[in-house]
């Protein structure tokens, strides 16, 4: 009876498996692999100042060289120091322009859309094409003109003048409407003409029509509107410190501004612990409005 020797793997038969392994890295390191390397960059670059600012909040020092090392320190002296100048002042006044600019900004949008969407009038293309111009300028381009506006008002109307919260107000829901009126306009046009015909039928009038119907059916895109609108009302400098002139009456950007606008005074401690406080309201709005928002970006693309 013979026997059969097994004769052992040989270097042959296990380089071609180690060349398709080595082949097979190299195709996830070209497809994928350098993805992964590109977020860690950018996660890198976008987090690393927002680290940097928690850290300096925490550093009693007022100084931002001695926060170079991060959370070497651990001190609340800072946010305890917030409570003896105007910042909580500043703060109820950025909120309140804020949260009302959002408001008007979802109903003065709403409207205007609902009417351009479902309405057929004289001068409807023109005005939408006067929108869709004007809101390629900035509104920070018209300064001057909104400090000699609110000027002359101001001596007819206090109330609608410089050193006015409403008025600061009522420039914001005017630079937004047009921007605001165009995204809501192509999402009202998703919405099928039928649903309103019906409603016609059941004996529905235009504002049943608008607050019953339409308004519940876009919720997706009014949840951007106000979020876009709060945002750009919270954060602003230039038009805030152009026409809110007493330190009572100041939001969170022109106040802290004067923080750190002096080299020789500027206190980059107490300027990052309010940054930090001021980030909280918009990113809680943005939490709770998220699934809002790639659904309001993007259905409103799709009819125009």
């Amino acid at each position: 009876m013979s026997t059969r020797a097994v004769a052992a793997p040989t270097s042959q038969t296990a380089g071609p498996a180690s060349s398709r392994s080595g082949a097979k890295r190299r195709r996830w390191v070209l497809e994928v692999g350098w993805k992964y390397l590109l977020a860690i960059v950018i996660i890198f670059y976008a987090a690393f100042p927002l680290v940097y600012v928690v850290s300096a909040s925490f550093n009693p020092g007022g100084n931002l060289s001695a926060a170079n090392a991060l959370f070497s320190t651990f001190d609340l002296t800072n946010y305890a120091a917030l409570g003896q100048t105007s910042y909580w002042a500043w703060y109820g006044n950025t909120l309140l322009i804020g949260g009302v600019a959002a408001i008007g900004a979802v109903l003065m949008g709403a409207s205007a859309a609902y009417a351009f969407s479902r309405f057929r009038f004289a001068g409807r293309r023109l005005s939408l094409t006067s929108l869709l111009i004007i809101q390629m300028f900035p509104q920070a381009l018209a300064f001057i003109a909104i400090f000699l506006l609110l000027l002359a008002l101001g001596e007819v109307v206090p109330a609608l003048g410089l050193n006015s919260k409403i008025a600061l107000i009522c420039v914001y829901l005017g630079g937004a409407l047009g921007t605001n009126t165009f995204l809501m306009y192509g999402f009202f046009n998703t919405i099928p003409m039928e649903l309103d015909e019906s409603a016609k039928i059941d004996g529905a009038t235009h504002a049943q029509i608008f607050w019953r119907l339409i308004m519940p059916l876009v919720t997706p895109i009014l949840a951007v509107v106000a979020l876009l609108a709060f945002i750009a009302a919270f954060g602003d400098f230039i038009i805030a410190r152009l026409v809110l002139v007493s330190q009572d009456n100041w939001t969170l950007a022109v106040g802290m501004f004067q923080w750190v606008s002096d080299q020789l005074s500027s206190n980059w401690g107490l300027f990052a612990a309010g940054a930090v406080l001021a980030a909280l309201p918009v990113l809680i709005l943005f939490l709770s409005l998220q699934r809002y928002i790639v659904g309001g970006l993007t259905s409103g693309a799709v009819k125009g």
